[in-house]
């Protein structure tokens, strides 16, 4: 038999006698094959078709290559498979996978591939408010925003009795000199300062904001056009929003009472709110010096503050005490809240209710680390913001992914990294026919069962 041997093989270390050999002559091999997954999830929730809608094209049909919802959903789909950067699509127009969850098979023009490459997207990101001569794709952030909320209702079934809106703002880090920046003194650096707001895994605001603001800035705004957007389809639906002390605002606080929606909001601890627990704090430091062990008083009283608010509000107060550390042993922290004492009493509403508002910091935490919401690099506020709404849309189709087709399954609270990473960046080899397109995984693939019921599930 003939030996075979290429000017282009790559010789390695020989296993067992044998020798081995690596060349780049593989065929249409992918290695984003998961993205069959991404494609079979937004059928079911229509997430790049509504999308695109929120979108202008004034480009001249009759020359356009690579129409709207093609490059939304390349751009979506992208950042879900892992690639943050526009130079990204230069290489990843030519995927074979790719090219098939979106439709293009083969380039519609002589000099072009069959997905759109950096420039072209660059034009979708860089879109203004209005069409021009210059910008022909812009987009509504009404729209947007709008779209956001009711793909947060349609996940539900029925509407449920109770839901919990978390409300946080986070530093966005910039290295250029982009419109808005400013020096955020808690944060020790330029940058942005978001607005998200989280109803358990679902994002239903994701608002960029300048960082020379309070936290709370806009907030009573947006939660008034989200309360009110729910109401529409769920008006029974009790609402309680919950967020740290730099939301304990007055008009924020106003606002819920006057709408008929409970809140939950850390305060920032003084001496006035630490006198009112003095005997509670006295308690707690006797029995953790007893027990060596941590120990925790509760208290529930009116207070208000003497000139910012405009009435007295129920208040929680934890009275802790660590042993070991003498006169730095007091821990004490503080809440506000509208819910009546009848039906949270103070220590499960705090312990319960309110620290589990530390799980939203999970999802802001997906949508920066493993969905790139902070490259927000391009000149103009309009800009960044579409590519903060980018990569939003990028959580919402791998949170219904998550939530449809892995639901009960070791990825089911899996972040979006670690279902990248096992479900989505599988390697095959892609095979095109007169009668049908096969992709081939590996044979090795760690996570093939779940893949299997994920794809049962989307397919119903």
């Amino acid at each position: 038999m003939p030996t075979e041997c290429s000017a282009n093989a790559m010789a390695f270390a020989p296993v067992d006698g044998r020798r081995v050999v690596a060349d780049f002559a593989g065929g249409a091999i992918t290695s984003n094959a998961g993205a069959l997954l991404l494609a079979a999830t937004d059928r079911t929730i229509a997430l790049i078709e509504r999308f695109a809608a929120c979108f202008t094209d004034g480009r001249a049909s009759d020359r356009v290559v690579h129409d709207l919802s093609t490059l939304v959903g390349q751009r979506v789909l992208g950042i879900a498979l892992g690639y943050e950067d526009l130079v990204d699509h230069d290489q990843l127009r030519h995927d074979p996978v790719m090219g098939v969850v979106l439709g293009r098979l083969e380039a519609r023009h002589g000099r072009c591939a069959p997905l759109a490459g950096k420039s072209t997207l660059n034009r979708l990101e860089l879109g203004t408010a209005v069409i021009d001569r210059y910008c022909r794709i812009a987009h509504e952030p009404p729209l947007i925003e709008r779209l956001l909320v009711d793909l947060f209702l349609d996940a539900h079934g029925k509407p449920p009795k109770e839901i919990v809106l978390d409300l946080d703002a986070t530093d966005d880090p910039l290295h250029g000199h982009q419109e808005g920046r400013f020096f955020h003194g808690y944060y020790d650096c330029h940058c942005y300062l978001p607005l998200y707001i989280f109803c358990g895994r679902h994002l239903l605001a994701a608002k960029l904001r300048r960082s020379n603001i309070d936290a709370s800035a806009g907030s009573v705004e947006e939660v008034a056009r989200i309360v009110g957007q729910i109401r529409e389809r769920w008006p029974r639906t009790r609402i309680v929003l919950r967020a740290d002390s730099g939301f304990a605002r007055d008009a924020l606080m106003s606002w819920c009472e006057e709408n008929r929606v409970d809140y939950l909001f850390g305060l920032a601890r003084n001496r006035r709110l630490v006198d009112h627990i003095t005997i509670e704090l006295a308690w707690a430091e006797h029995d953790a010096e007893a027990t060596g062990k941590p120990q925790r008083r509760f208290a529930d009283f009116r207070w208000t503050t003497k000139e910012s608010w405009s009435r007295h509000r129920r208040v929680v107060a934890k009275a802790e005490w660590m042993p070991g550390r003498g006169d730095k042993g007091a821990n004490p922290r503080f809440v506000v809240t509208s819910l009546k004492a009848d039906a949270w009493k103070a220590q499960p509403l705090y312990e319960q209710l309110y620290c589990a508002r530390g799980e939203m910091e999970n999802r802001i935490k997906e949508c920066q680390l493993d969905l790139f919401a902070d490259r927000t690099s391009t000149k103009t506020m309009r800009a960044n913001q579409l590519r903060l709404w980018l990569a939003s849309m990028a959580y919402v189709l791998l949170t219904a992914l998550r939530r449809i087709g892995l639901a009960h399954t070791e990825l089911a609270v899996a972040t979006c990294g670690t279902i990248r990473l096992r479900l989505l960046k599988i390697g095959a080899v892609v095979t095109k026919s007169v009668r049908r397109i096969r992709i081939a995984m590996s044979s090795a693939c760690p996570n093939a069962a779940e893949f299997r019921l994920a794809h049962v599930r989307l397919s119903h």
